[in-house]
Parts: C-alpha cells; sequence; structure tokens
C-alpha cells in the first residue's frame, strides 16, 4: 500500500442519519461497512478524513428553493407539521420513496456540506482527487425530493466551483438511474457538460435519458444520454462508455470532473436490471480517474449514488472508489477479513432481507475489465461469449448517442476515431 495519498475522504459519523425507514432500500448502513471495509483493507492507513462542511440555506439556494428548503425543515421538526398532505402533494416530501424522517433538513444539509468540502479541497489545491460516498443525490429537483434524494449536493457542488474560478466541469454518473436533477439544473449553462450512462428510461424509473436529451435551448449538447438495456454486462457496459465519453471529454475540455458512481449498475441490485461486476464497476471508476489526470490535471471529485445491495455490494465498489481516489487501487482478488465478514453478517440483523445477501470473500466477483472497442461497423460479429442481440443493442445505443450530441461538439458521429 502506497504511504503518500493524493486525495482526501470526506465522512463524518453524522452521514448515517440520512435514514428514511428501518425497511427503505436506501440504508445508511452502507456507508458505515464501506468505511469500515476500507479500513480493514488498510485503505485509510494514515488517513484523516475531512469533515463536512456547515452550511447554510444561502448555498442551499443556488440550486433549492427556499420554500422547499423551508418545507424540508419542517416536515422533519419534531412532531412534524400539519401540513403533511400538502408537503407531499407539492414537494414529494412524504410519499412512499420519500418519506419524512426526523432531521431530515440536517441530514441532507450535512450530505451536501461533504460534496462541498470536497470541491473546496481540491479548488484550494490540497488535494488533486476527493470522494464523498455519502453524496450523489442526482435526483433532488430544485422544489421537489425524489429518487430518495433531497438536496442535490453533486449540483451544489458544481455551482460552488463555478462560483470559485471553473468554468468548464463535466459531470459523469454511471448510476443505474438517470442523473436527471443535475442534468436539469445545467441544462442552459455551456460551462457544464452532463454524461449519463444508465438503463433504459423505458425500463426504470425516473423514465428520462433518452439520446435525445442534449440540453437546453441555452446549451445545446451540454447533455448527452447513454441508455443501456437491461442485463448488459460488463463488457458491452464498458464498450458503450469508452464509444462516448472520452471523445466528449477530450473536445470539452473540462478543468474538473465530478462522478456520480452509484453502485446500483450491478447485476446482484434488487432495484435495477443491469449486469454489471465488481470489476465493471472499478474499470469504470478507473476510466473516471484517468480522464480527470489526461485532462484535468488529476482534479477528480467522486460521489455515491444509489446502490441498494447494502452489505454485499455497496461496501466492496466503494471501498475501489475510495481506493482509487487515494492512488491505492485494490486487486479485486483481494480476500475480505473474516472480522469483517462476521461484523457485516451481525450487522444484517438491522437490514430488511429484501435488501441484503450474504457477503462474498473477495473484492471482486470474478468479471472482466475488458471490451472490445466500438469501430462504428454494425456489420462486426459480437466477441466470443457475448450475446449477438445485447451486442447489436449496445451498438444502436451508442449510434443513438453519439448522432444526437456528438455533431453539436464538431465530432464526428460515425468516425470511432471521434
Amino acid at each position: 500500500m502506497p504511504e503518500t495519498t493524493t486525495g482526501a475522504v470526506i465522512w463524518s459519523d453524522g452521514f448515517e442519519a440520512y435514514r428514511w425507514a428501518r425497511t427503505h432500500p436506501m440504508n445508511p448502513v452502507r456507508l458505515a461497512l464501506t468505511m469500515s471495509l476500507a479500513s480493514s483493507l488498510g485503505v485509510l492507513d494514515g488517513v484523516d478524513p475531512v469533515p463536512p462542511l456547515d452550511i447554510d440555506d444561502q448555498m442551499l439556494r443556488v440550486v433549492h428553493t427556499q420554500h422547499y428548503i423551508d418545507a424540508v425543515r419542517a416536515a422533519g421538526a419534531e412532531g412534524g407539521s400539519p401540513n403533511a398532505a400538502l408537503y407531499e402533494q407539492l414537494y414529494g416530501l412524504g410519499d412512499m420513496d420519500n418519506p419524512v424522517f426526523p432531521g431530515m433538513h440536517e441530514a441532507a444539509r450535512m450530505l451536501v456540506g461533504g460534496s462541498v468540502a470536497a470541491a473546496k479541497a481540491i479548488a484550494d489545491g490540497r488535494v488533486r482527487r476527493a470522494v464523498n460516498i455519502g453524496g450523489g443525490m442526482h435526483h433532488a429537483m430544485a422544489s421537489r425530493a425524489a429518487g430518495f434524494c433531497i438536496y442535490n449536493d453533486a449540483a451544489i457542488a458544481i455551482d460552488w466551483l463555478l462560483e470559485h474560478g471553473y468554468d468548464r466541469i463535466a459531470y459523469l454518473d454511471v448510476d443505474a438511474h438517470h442523473g436527471d436533477g443535475v442534468e436539469r439544473a445545467f441544462a442552459d449553462d455551456p460551462r457544464v457538460l452532463t454524461v449519463s450512462l444508465h438503463q433504459h428510461p423505458a425500463t426504470l424509473w425516473p423514465g428520462t435519458g433518452w439520446p435525445t436529451e442534449i440540453g437546453g435551448d441555452g446549451a445545446p449538447g451540454s447533455a448527452a444520454n447513454v441508455a443501456l438495456m437491461p442485463g448488459i454486462v460488463d463488457s458491452m457496459w464498458l464498450r458503450a462508455f469508452h464509444a462516448v465519453v472520452p471523445s466528449l471529454i477530450a473536445e470539452f475540455a473540462p478543468q474538473i470532473i465530478v462522478s456520480q458512481c452509484g453502485a446500483d449498475s450491478h447485476g446482484a441490485d434488487p432495484l435495477t436490471d443491469l449486469g454489471l461486476s465488481v470489476e465493471g464497476q472499478r474499470a469504470a471508476i478507473l476510466a473516471m480517474r484517468d480522464l480527470a489526470d489526461k485532462y484535468c490535471e488529476g482534479r477528480w471529485l467522486a460521489v455515491g449514488g444509489g446502490g441498494y445491495g447494502v452489505v454485499n455490494v455497496v461496501p466492496r465498489i466503494w471501498t475501489h472508489l475510495i481506493a482509487a481516489a487515494l492512488g491505492r487501487d485494490i486487486d479485486p482478488s483481494t480476500r475480505i477479513g473474516d472480522d469483517w465478514l462476521t461484523s457485516a453478517r451481525d450487522l444484517m440483523a438491522d437490514v430488511d432481507p429484501a435488501y441484503a445477501a450474504a457477503p462474498v470473500g473477495t473484492m471482486g466477483d470474478g468479471g472482466t475489465a475488458e471490451y472490445t472497442p466500438w469501430e462504428g461497423d454494425a456489420g462486426l460479429d459480437p466477441p466470443p461469449g457475448v450475446d449477438e442481440r445485447m451486442f447489436r443493442q449496445t451498438d444502436r445505443t451508442i449510434l443513438a448517442t453519439r448522432k444526437a450530441v456528438f455533431p453539436l461538439h464538431g465530432l464526428d458521429p460515425e468516425d470511432p476515431r471521434d
């Protein structure tokens, strides 16, 4: 394990207060287990976690309306609010996805403070990379909670960077769900490029993120969406990523990359239908880090996001994420210690059985980081072991996204060199 680090890890035990309900799929035990797994493997040796910033309403207002912030605060206050029915109708607070819980304003605000602390650590020059696994609440809208997200920490951190010297920021979202809230926040801002790779919107909430969604009238081409079919495997997902993302990043030339690293693209996630392994998601993480190294002098801000295999999936993927940010990469064949496995099994008693499975013994699944690069030739046969239908669907997805957005960046959608 290297002695030096190149990044910061944002953490507070207070992140565990972001807990919707006992049986809610987004259980903060996934965060605690990630930190304990990273510690058990030596990833955090010599690392002092950076606490989140204590932010105020003014910082939240760069994305959210004050009346929404007031509603969140009132809904989570002791004794609740007499306006519960109205809050659910107007703000999405109290529905099945986003049940009200005590202190929800304070808990959500702390996650935002974590992502802004990560942005500040990079902007101040203290580190080149920073990771906040508690962040990634990419569905939150200006005046509405959505998809388990109250405040949009990624969008607020991007806005903070824009106000502190950055004017070209690339946001890459590899969550299984479309990064709709961040895309919408910057749809008309040419300084921000948002790229989301997600399960096809015809098959998964929120039903947005079609290839034809390319940004607002004020900034056409500011958004790119790669809509992938259920069941897609590592090699095909990576083929799509590398056929779209590097070209856009090279042309856009960002000063920093912000990555939302939701772990719910994994094949064992109970809420989604993609088929990635830990190795596939690790390869995506390392690819985003490499792009930051190549085009942004290493500046990379990574946040968490979705992920509902809270014991068997998320801790492994986000431990790889932390390791990548610190320059302490872990081989997927690394065995997980018995002490951690025992503690994880004990914690499962507090997790709804529908959302937890027995953890495995290594930091990988036996998946692959290999892929066949896209060459623009629809007549190619699929690689050995790859389903032909999935291969054709993936290539149609690639071409649909490239045709929709590449010309707006001066790129040839059918030329694999672009």
